[in-house]
């Protein structure tokens, strides 16, 4: 049975950071704000694998309170949600990923993305995508305040015994 899910993120643009999106570092002159490397594109998709499986959001897996967590890599987050999905005795089917920015732009990019991601999950490249727009000046992305990521995760799950349905 399949099941989908959805996943958003936001975090401000500050100077003296590096900008990881997607798994990628990319030159800029400022990067995302938070408190793992703050990558909002992984981040999203870890919600949206958490979401298609009815699972708790990526703050109560790895809180910002927790010092563990501190500058870690996203691509560990994006790995705990496979793992999640994993034990359940699934397989993510595709994920589906737009990120809003004003610059930098990330078109050349995507394809690293896309690896990046679908390394992390386990799955195909073919089964990852990655879009990129801008708010057309409009907006905290607008002013180049922040980037904004979105992701949609379909994941195939066994039925449950009909037992279990009783």
């Amino acid at each position: 049975m399949v099941h989908v899910g959805i996943g958003y993120d936001v975090h401000a643009l500050v100077a003296g950071r590096p900008l990881f999106l997607g798994g990628v570092e990319i030159p800029h002159t400022h990067g995302l704000d938070g408190h793992s490397d703050a990558d909002a594109l992984l981040h999203a998709i870890t919600d949206a694998v958490l979401g298609a499986i009815g699972d708790v959001d990526i703050g109560h897996l790895f809180p910002n309170t927790d010092p563990a967590w501190r500058n870690a890599p996203s691509r560990i987050f994006v790995e705990e949600a496979a793992r999640r999905v994993r034990a359940m005795g699934g397989r993510i089917v595709n994920i589906d990923a737009s990120l809003v920015a004003e610059r930098p732009k990330i078109y050349p990019y995507i394809g690293q993305m896309k690896e990046c991601i679908a390394a992390a999950l386990g799955i195909p490249a073919s089964k990852v995508g990655v879009k990129a727009t801008t708010n057309e000046r409009l907006g905290f992305v607008g002013r180049q305040e922040g980037i904004a990521a979105m992701a949609v995760a379909s994941v195939d799950l066994p039925e449950p015994p009909a037992a279990a349905l009783a």
